[in-house]
Formats: structure tokens, C-alpha cells, sequence
């Protein structure tokens, strides 16, 4: 298909996007290969087909298997072109077509010919597309030529077959790793690219054994690498054994791999330098001291007239400031004279580096550098700038004036949605952590959201001022602010301005007269839900004359954290049945109901999108409930309080597959087996699992319901249950050996033998633990939470961890080992971070609420030390929080 005239004049509003393939047709294209079947052919047009079918694939294109077969063969015709343009192009369509095992056949000949051809360009190619399309079989054939082009004299023709060795030890690593002399004498080589491969290949071929990749790299950084890639390479490697080596070897009297890195340092090559820069600053555990001489290059590349140079430096010295800001404080003349730098992307890193380094005195002056720089970057620059401002004022509380009104200029000029969350966001954290900081806040957020355009920030500001403002001195002048939302905005805005009317109210007792008249007044809003939650409010409080609740229970109305699920919450209103008895919102499950394995699978083929139909996610907790409540034996044990997820206690692919499912209670536990029979020839019979306590002292067998029959492919259960203390976590270990009778199947009538022969096949032991008596609900906000939970019963410790590869496996360890759910995404650990605080929250059984605040720290290069404050509804589950740390 002909391409569209386009002049070279003519208007186009990106220039950028235009494509010389624009408009072309797969069809098309598909009749154009037909030239390639010409007695006479034309090689210049035959590279213009090739490049559209090549351009084709690589968008995505799909060739039916004729299509392909077709232009394949088309393709093979055009070897007797001596035009070395049009081979390149036959290589490279040939390669992209990937041709079945027949077709291989059709041009093997053609590519071991120019293997052994006195061409270096046909040699080099052709290695690269015979070790592409071949399979084993044939590599074998043509070992005995890769080796030899390895150590070729001429680089491309080395290089080449460095480049599929390192492909081909993906499909066939045996063939690969008899070519370990080969390529050791490649790493030699005197051409740059051919030591880069060769150094790569060789790594890959050992890269499983860790000490062969140790010898490796100490005989290497003795001089013998040139080549600057090559050496790029090394210095990674060498960081990867100083990680792996599980001590840091600038620590140790054995210096050597530090020594090579910091001798990389004076390399002529520039790409060597930061790259050992950067990998000595990646070290775990460096000191300031060995961090000098990296961090004195990067200082240099700052002034460097190569924007990419600027560029990784500031990057590597931005992280480098997360962990020693100290050490990067004598680059910060050089990093304030990139703030007018023309990459925005290098002016930003500089910025927030600053902000990391900077000391007390030199806030103001940044501050107003920042200002004159905010408005030539884009969004997503300012965000990552917001956030450094936000660290910095927590670092140096005394200048919150400063660092809060630059946030709440920055906050009324333009902006996307997500840089003005991240202001909102900050100003928030500022005035929860600084506490002088409230008042100025909480004005510039109420003076916000009277230009504020986005629905979502609206309602989470008035959300979050009806739970600071009342503690405020003076509370009262953001009532005007709030009740101005009741009159402008849309009904969201109207109905959260409502709520948080009616907490005022309630908090602060020289304004309820004042609520009431407001709330009187939108009972006449002309939205349902505003006229609902106002009148809601008003009974509440008592404003209509009604009985008052007590002020206690107007508080938990109004400020207590909802921690139910409301699709839980949903889907019990549904079932619920009226009748005399009320419905008692301590029935609703407190555990976000998870999908089952098959349901999802099925879900998953169901139409998706806006016109797909919506439904609440199916309870497996309520399907494990009704399970239960089957069995009458189970019927006296109480209220179920948790599930756990399945445990496997067998191997992928063994005869039978068994998994174990914890069913909690107060003075029981219930294991749940679930079997499958994965032998068509069997049938198993009386299928129970003997369970021994004997390392679970606490724990008493009290029953046990065995499966009758256990078809093939057909899962069953079978139950133990177990007494244990009343309401305490009690833990133990079982061991499990299922048993059962066995029957032979015969496979053409579906029979079964009448005799059985008795068998037992041994599972995995069990364990239960602590996180298994402690559901996971989260709390909407934890420090109102903490601050309502009785100070009494708060219990405190220090706990060192030992060594960890980093804070984010302690933070990980702990969490698991408790079992509870992480809080405003706390659970994630910021790189590098020497310091973290975790908020977790959950109900210990005796549905007891219980708050965990973690407080985790660096004490010396790898030790963790963690301090341990949890609050709860009753002071000994604070106690028995605190047991299951210390014993864990």
C-alpha cells in the first residue's frame, strides 16, 4: 500500500510521532513480498519489504502459520543476492520469524555456508541466527565452529558467538559450559566489546557456584581487565561477592575487593569511576571514611559539562544522603548551583538533596530558591520536592512556619490532583507530628478547600478537621468554613461538611447550640443524604428535643474507628432476618473475606468493565462457618473467632495432596484436613490423620471425624479437634501421618475391589502459632485509635532483633510473627532507611482490640534494635503481645 504524501512543510502538531510506516497494512505488505520471487531482483527494494514486515512484527503484528511458512520461503530465495545490505536484512527476518523445525532444514545449508565464509560480516550473522532457530540437536553439529569463533581474531565474529553462547546457556547450559577454555581465553582479548561478552558469558557459566565466582573475580582485579565495559562489569560483580561474602569486607583485615573499588576511582574511563562510586556507596555497613573518595568524584562530576554525568551523580549522592547525609554536605555549594540547571530532572534531585543535607540556618535561603523553581517543573518533579519538604521540617520542627507556608502557597497555585494530595497529605503529617504546627495548619487547609476542585480532597480535609479541629484552642473559627461547604459545593462535599459539623458539636460544648441552628438548616438540602446525616446528627445529639445518648456513646458514634469490613457489613444486613431481636452489629465478621482458588479462576472469564454486573466477593469464612455448624460435634464449642489459610502438607505432584485449614475458638482447635486422591487406579477408604500432641502439651484430643471414601480427584475433608486453655494463644507443634484404606480401581468398568489393603503416607508437621489466635483489622485512623485506648494499659519494651540484611526483613519478621494488619501502609520500608515506625492493629480472640506502634532502628551496621508499645482493651493481652515477641 502506497505511503500518504506528506510535505515537508506541512503543519502537524507532533512532529515527533510521525512514522515513515504510517498507514501501512499487514495485507499489503504480505502482496509487496511477492518482489522477493523476481528472476531479477531488486536488493534495494527488498530491504524496504523487509524493513515493513520487521517493523510489522515488532508492533505486535501476528502472521498466521501459512503467512509465515510463505514469507519464509519467499525469504530463503533472496541468499543468491551478493548484496551485503539485503543479507543483513534476510538475517534479521529470518531470525524474527523464529521458523519451525522443518523449515530450519531449508536454510541450515545456506547459514553454515557463510558460517565458514571468508566474509566476517556473513560469519558473525550467521552464528547469531543458526544459534537463534536451531535446537540442540543441531548445536551440537556446530559446536566445534563457535568454539573456534570465540577465539577468532577478527572482534565482530568473537563477539557474535559470545553473545549467542550467553543466549544459548538459557535452552542448553551443558553444550555452553564445555566452552569454559574458550571463552577464558576471550576475556583476554585486547577488543573491548569481545572482554565485555566474554567476562559476562564466563559469570553466567559459574554463576552458581559462589566460590568459583569469588576466584573469579579476585584473579580479574589483579589488572588483566582493558576493556571499560569489561571493567564496568567486574566492579558489579565484585559488589555482588562483597554482598554474598555476608560481612562487609571494608570492615575485615582482608581488603582487597574494597581496595580494587576505591582503584577504580583513578580510572581514565568515566562510565568506570561512577560506577565504582557508586557501587562503593551501595556497600552495606560503609563508614563515612571509605565513603569519601566516592563521594569526592561524584562532587566533581556535578560541575562536569556532560548532563549525564550531572545527572548520576546527584542521583547517586541523593540516595547516598538518605543514610549519610553528613557525608554528602561538603557537595551542597556545587548541588545549589544545579538548581538553575536546564534538565529540570538533575534541578530536582539537586533540590531534594539539599533538603536532606541542609542544616537549620540554611532552611530560609532554600526556601526561597524553591519558589522561583516550582513553576518550570512538571507535577510529577514537584511531588518528589513536597515530600523532601515534608522530611525536612520533621527534621527541624522550629522552622514549621516557614517549610507550612511555602506548602500552602505552593497549595493555591495550579496543579494536578496527585501533587495536590501530596501538599494535603504533608500538611497533615505536619500537624499530627508538630504539634505547634496545628493551628496554622488546620487555616491553610480550611482556606484550601474553599478553591478546592477536587471532590476527594474536600472530603478527607473536613474528615480530617473534624478530628484535630475540636482539640484546637479557639474551634469555633472553622465553623464558618466548614458550614460555607453546606452552601457551595456538591452534595459529597455538602454531606462530609455535615459530619464534621455534628463532631464539633459533640466535642466542644460551647458550640452545640451553635451545630444545632446549622444542622437544623440543612434539613432542607435538597440531597438525601445531607438531610439523612443532619437529621441523624440532630437525634444524636439531641438536638429535636429526643433522649440524649450519653456522651460516651455520642463519641464512638462520632469519633470511634469503624473496622468492619462493609462488604461484611453489607452482606449481614442482607441475611438478616427481622424479628424481635435487633441486629446486633457484633455479629458482623471482622476478617476481610477472601475468594476461593476456583471462584477466581471462574471470575476471571466473566465480562469485566463498566457493563459488567457488580457483586460482593463470596465468603470463604462463611463457607468454613456452615461447614463447621454441619457437624453437630462442633456445635458446642462457641462462636468461631478465626480461619486460617490453607497450610500445605504435602510436595506439588505427590500420590495425595492433603492441606490444613486452623479453625479457631475459644477453648478449641479444629484442623480441618482437606485431601485429594490424585491416583486414577485407587480408591481410598476410612481416610483420617493421626495426629501426635505429644510436642503440644496444652493441647487434648477430644474428637475426630474420619472420610468415608475418597474418589479420585473428588477433595474430602477429615476433622481433629483439639481442647486448649480458654482464651489464651496457645501454641504447639503436631505431627500428621494419614491413614487409610486402599483399593485398586479397575480402569475400564470404574470398579473397585471389595478388599483393601491398609496404608499410611507421612505429612508434613503442623504448628500453630500465636498469629493464628489475632484476626488482621485495620483501623481507619491509628492515632485516634491509640489516643482512645486506655494509656493504662499501655506495656513498653526494647527487643534487639540481631543481624538482618535490612530493616524492611525485621519490619517483614514481625509482622508475620504477629500476626496483624499493617496500618496506613506503614509495612513498607523506605530504601536505605535506618529508622522506621509500624503501625499494626487487629482483635486477639475474646474479640479484644489491640494497637501495636514498632519502632525499628539500626544498631550498627546490621543489628536491629526494636522498641515494642501496645495498647489494648484489656492490660493482660498488652502482657501476652509482648510474650509472643519475647519468645519468638
Amino acid at each position: 500500500m502506497a505511503q500518504p504524501l506528506v510535505k515537508k512543510d506541512d503543519d502537524r502538531d507532533d512532529e515527533d510521532e510521525y512514522s515513515p510506516f504510517l498507514g501501512i497494512e499487514k495485507g499489503a505488505v504480505l502482496q509487496e513480498a511477492r518482489v522477493f520471487n523476481d528472476p531479477q531482483l531488486d536488493a534495494r527494494r527488498c530491504s524496504q519489504v523487509i524493513t515493513k514486515l520487521l517493523y510489522l512484527l515488532n508492533q505486535g503484528e501476528s502472521f498466521t502459520k501459512v503467512e509465515a511458512t510463505e514469507v519464509f520461503f519467499s525469504v530463503t530465495k533472496l541468499f543468491q543476492s551478493r548484496d551485503l545490505g539485503l543479507r543483513r536484512m534476510v538475517y534479521l527476518i529470518i531470525k524474527e520469524l523464529s521458523p519451525s523445525a522443518d523449515e530450519v532444514i531449508i536454510v541450515t545449508s545456506s547459514l553454515m555456508k557463510d558460517m565458514n565464509s571468508k566474509t566476517d560480516m556473513y560469519r558473525a550473522n550467521a552464528i547469531r541466527v543458526l544459534c537463534r532457530i536451531t535446537d540442540g540437536t543441531l548445536l551440537t553439529q556446530i559446536e566445534r565452529y563457535l568454539k573456534q569463533a570465540i577465539v577468532d581474531k577478527n572482534p565482530v565474529v568473537a563477539s557474535a558467538a559470545l553473545v549467542s553462547g550467553i543466549h544459548i546457556l538459557q535452552t542448553n547450559p551443558e553444550i555452553v559450559k564445555r566452552w569454559s577454555n574458550e571463552v577464558q581465553e576471550a576475556v583476554q582479548s585486547r577488543a573491548a566489546l569481545v572482554q565485555f561478552h566474554a567476562l559476562a558469558l564466563l559469570h553466567q557459566i559459574r554463576q552458581n557456584d559462589r566460590l568459583a565466582v569469588s576466584k573469579l573475580v579476585t584473579s580479574l582485579t589483579r589488572g588483566t581487565v582493558r576493556s571499560p565495559l569489561a571493567q564496568c562489569l567486574l566492579i558489579r560483580y565484585t559488589s555482588q561477592v562483597i554482598r554474598e561474602s555476608g560481612n562487609n569486607n571494608t570492615q575485615s583485615g582482608d581488603r582487597l575487593f574494597y581496595d580494587y573499588l576505591e582503584s577504580c576511582l583513578r580510572h581514565k574511563s568515566e562510565m568506570v569511576i561512577f560506577e565504582a562510586a557508586k557501587a562503593i556507596t551501595e556497600l552495606n555497613g560503609v563508614t563515612s571514611r571509605e565513603l569519601t573518595p566516592a563521594i569526592t568524584v561524584l562532587q566533581l562530576f556535578l560541575s562536569s559539562s556532560k548532563p549525564v554525568l550531572r545527572f548520576a551523580a546527584v542521583r547517586t549522592l541523593n540516595k547516598v544522603a538518605m543514610t549519610h547525609p553528613m557525608a554528602v554536605t561538603n557537595c551542597n555549594i556545587d548541588m545549589e548551583s544545579l538548581i538553575s540547571d536546564q534538565n529540570r530532572s538533575i534541578a530536582t534531585l539537586a533540590i531534594t538533596t539539599l533538603l536532606k543535607t541542609g542544616n537549620e540556618s540554611s532552611v530560609d535561603r532554600l526556601m526561597k530558591q524553591i519558589t522561583n523553581f516550582m513553576s518550570d517543573i512538571a507535577d510529577e518533579f514537584k511531588i518528589v520536592v513536597v515530600e523532601a519538604i515534608r522530611s525536612l521540617c520533621l527534621k527541624f520542627p522550629l522552622k514549621y512556619r516557614s517549610l507550612m507556608n511555602f506548602l500552602s502557597s505552593i497549595l493555591r497555585e495550579e496543579g494536578g490532583f496527585d501533587y495536590k494530595k501530596a501538599i494535603v497529605d504533608s500538611i497533615v503529617i505536619l500537624i499530627r507530628d508538630i504539634p505547634d504546627a496545628k493551628e496554622s495548619g488546620l487555616l491553610h487547609l480550611c482556606e484550601f478547600i474553599e478553591d478546592c476542585e477536587f471532590t476527594y480532597l474536600s472530603t478527607q480535609i473536613l474528615h480530617f478537621l473534624g478530628v484535630e479541629g475540636p482539640k484546637t484552642l479557639d474551634p469555633s473559627k472553622y465553623i464558618r468554613y466548614i458550614y460555607n461547604r453546606v452552601h457551595l459545593e456538591n452534595a459529597t462535599v455538602r454531606a462530609s461538611a455535615v459530619s464534621t459539623l455534628a463532631k464539633f458539636g459533640a466535642a466542644v460544648d460551647g458550640l452545640k447550640p451553635r451545630v444545632f441552628v446549622l444542622l437544623r438548616r440543612c434539613l432542607f438540602d435538597n440531597d438525601d443524604e445531607v438531610r439523612d446525616r443532619a437529621t441523624l446528627y440532630l437525634n444524636t445529639l439531641g438536638g429535636d428535643g429526643s433522649v440524649v445518648e450519653t456522651d460516651k456513646d455520642v463519641k464512638d458514634f462520632l469519633f470511634g474507628s469503624f473496622d468492619i469490613p462493609l462488604v461484611n457489613l453489607e452482606t449481614s444486613l442482607k441475611n438478616y432476618e427481622p424479628s424481635e431481636e435487633a441486629f446486633d452489629i457484633n455479629s458482623v465478621p471482622k476478617v476481610v473475606k477472601s475468594q476461593p482458588l476456583a471462584e477466581k479462576k471462574a471470575a476471571g472469564k466473566k465480562a469485566t468493565g463498566l457493563g459488567a454486573p457488580l457483586s460482593a466477593p463470596p465468603s470463604t469464612a462463611d463457607a468454613y462457618e456452615r461447614l463447621l455448624l454441619s457437624i453437630p460435634e462442633f456445635a458446642n464449642f462457641g462462636k468461631h473467632f478465626k480461619s486460617s489459610p490453607p497450610v500445605e502438607l504435602t510436595e506439588a505432584e505427590t500420590e495425595y495432596a492433603v492441606n490444613v485449614v486452623k479453625h479457631i475458638f475459644d477453648r478449641h482447635v479444629v484442623f480441618q484436613y482437606n485431601c485429594t486422591n490424585t491416583i486414577p487406579e485407587q480408591l481410598l477408604e476410612d481416610v483420617i490423620v493421626i495426629v501426635d500432641a505429644s510436642e503440644a502439651e496444652e493441647f487434648s484430643e477430644v474428637f475426630a471425624k474420619p472420610l468415608r471414601s475418597l474418589p479420585y480427584d473428588s477433595p474430602g475433608q477429615t476433622f481433629v479437634a483439639f481442647e486448649k486453655p480458654e482464651g489464651l494463644p496457645t501454641a504447639g507443634k503436631f505431627s500428621n501421618i494419614l491413614k487409610f484404606i486402599v483399593k485398586e480401581v479397575d480402569p475400564t468398568t470404574g470398579e473397585a475391589d471389595d478388599d483393601g489393603v491398609e496404608d499410611e503416607y507421612q505429612l508434613e508437621d503442623l504448628e500453630v502459632v500465636a498469629a493464628d489466635y489475632i484476626l488482621k483489622v485495620g483501623v481507619s485512623n491509628f492515632r485516634n485509635a491509640w489516643e482512645s485506648m486506655d494509656p493504662d494499659s499501655e506495656r513498653v519494651d526494647e527487643y534487639g532483633l540481631g543481624p538482618r540484611e535490612n530493616l524492611a526483613e525485621a519490619v517483614n519478621t514481625v509482622i508475620n510473627l504477629l500476626g496483624m494488619q499493617p496500618c496506613e501502609g506503614t509495612e513498607v520500608v523506605p530504601p536505605n532507611s535506618r529508622s522506621h515506625t509500624c503501625l499494626l492493629s487487629g482483635v486477639f480472640i475474646g474479640n479484644v482490640k489491640v494497637l501495636v506502634r514498632l519502632s525499628f532502628g539500626l544498631d550498627g551496621p546490621k543489628d536491629v534494635a526494636m522498641k515494642l508499645s501496645v495498647r489494648s482493651e484489656d492490660e493482660a493481652v498488652s502482657d501476652a503481645i509482648h510474650e509472643i515477641v519475647a519468645s519468638g
